[in-house]
């Protein structure tokens, strides 16, 4: 990884100094910040690197944010590299849609070893969507993460732990394992998820990003934001307004697409948002 290059895409300039919480937050704020989760990357073309070396170099370039396996993998390596102790572990989200099990369909990452510290661990997620913003200490409480309250507590279904979102968000919860895993781990589950037709990242072009001031969500062409006291949400039913925001909201201008990639993309976001009105009236 060029190290010095990835922090500059997400705005952190003359990192130096040993593991501490204040640099662990300064990147984990920067990283969800400047690094959108999505799942645009597979409406074109199906599949994508999960080494984190080669998606580095995709985020650098501004071609791709990533899902989780991507998104915690990347930051996994870049704070190895910046000395701090990382473990990867495999967990579950649950959601309106999806019930709570630990299938390793998402990578949950723990530090440990800083300054401050050395033995406690702290929860570092790069990869919910509208989840963390800042480490969370591994242990029983809640965490005020603007504008979301969220909540850790022992899990029910395993040894490890579980993350209880704020009801405004769009996930219920998650729940991972105590155990670490290495990155292969997760690589039949990527195969699946961003190749197989079916899979839910490749059915609904979706983009987070987690901003100091607001959680902005993108699902097919429809666009909305929290703030602590409000939401606010607007379509993107002009084709030039639905790239600009990908661009200047989502930091993913898109670079290597031709033409004909952003006619099928567009296709592809506008047919979503047509299934979505047919279930909505059907329902």
């Amino acid at each position: 990884m060029d190290t010095g290059a990835f922090l500059r895409r997400i705005g952190v300039d003359g990192y130096d100094g040993p593991p501490r919480l204040e640099g662990l937050t300064r990147l984990h704020e920067a990283f969800v910040d400047q690094v959108p989760y999505e799942t645009v990357q597979y409406q074109v073309t199906l599949g994508g690197a999960l080494d984190p070396e080669e998606v580095a170099k995709r985020i650098v370039a501004r071609e791709t944010g990533g899902y989780c396996f991507q998104l915690n993998g990347v930051f996994a390596l870049l704070l190895t590299e910046l000395g701090y102790r990382v473990r990867m572990h495999r967990g579950g989200v649950e959601t309106v849609n999806r019930p709570s099990v630990i299938d390793g369909s998402h990578l949950v990452l723990t530090v440990s070893g800083l300054v401050e510290d050395p033995e406690r661990v702290w929860l570092v997620d790069a990869g919910l969507g509208d989840g963390l913003r800042h480490p969370m200490p591994l242990a029983t409480g809640e965490s005020e993460q603007y504008p979301f309250t969220l909540r850790l507590r022992p899990s029910a279904k395993t040894d490890g732990w579980r993350l209880d979102h704020d009801p405004r968000a769009n996930l219920i919860g998650m729940d991972f394992e105590a155990a670490p895993v290495p990155l292969e781990a997760f690589a039949a589950k990527h195969a699946e998820l961003s190749g197989h037709p079916e899979s839910r990242f490749v059915r609904l072009a979706s983009a987070f990003r987690r901003t100091p001031e607001s959680v902005v969500v993108l699902r097919s062409i429809g666009l909305s934001e929290t703030f602590s006291d409000r939401v606010d949400n607007r379509l993107l039913d002009d084709r030039a307004d639905y790239f600009t925001a990908l661009a200047d909201v989502f930091h993913l201008p898109l670079p290597h697409y031709t033409d004909a990639d952003r006619d099928v993309l567009w296709r592809r976001v506008w047919a979503q948002y047509e299934e979505f009105l047919t279930r909505a009236t059907s329902s």
